[in-house]
């Protein structure tokens, strides 16, 4: 074989185990059932469960949030993120977690909340939260 073929057979070769572990680390979308019956990460959608306390101490710990959340099932779990509050975090209408589930707390590596604008009725703000790996 020439030299330029066996180049071309590892670069293509590279390129397939790319694009596997890229499709193979993609979460999908679930609810908390879903998240306690995998290991793997999943997005969760759903409202605050403004009825139960958000668990946030900056003075003892900034880098701990709880609350509860309901999926669009209207199951509702504690929600642990290892990271700061979101500004507004109460106004959010809809949130989306990424995260999996730990000892029966869905535990949350990055937040997404739709909240409304407070420019427009009809558009929704959307900010992003993660933690700093």
């Amino acid at each position: 074989m020439k030299r330029s073929s066996i180049i071309g057979i590892i670069i293509i070769a590279i390129a397939i185990g790319t694009i596997i572990s890229t499709y193979a680390d993609s979460s999908t979308y679930g609810t908390f059932t879903d998240a306690q019956e995998s290991s793997s990460e999943l997005h969760v959608v759903g409202q605050l469960d403004k009825n139960q306390e958000l668990i946030y101490n900056p003075e003892k710990d900034a880098n701990y949030f709880a609350f509860y959340m309901k999926d669009n099932n209207g199951k509702a779990c504690k929600v642990v993120f290892n990271g700061t509050k979101p500004q507004d975090f109460e106004r959010s209408e809809q949130i989306v977690l990424t995260g999996k589930m730990v000892d029966g707390e869905f535990h949350a590596s990055k937040i997404l909340m739709k909240c409304p604008s407070k420019y427009n009725k009809d558009q929704i703000e959307v900010q992003e939260v993660s933690t700093a790996s």
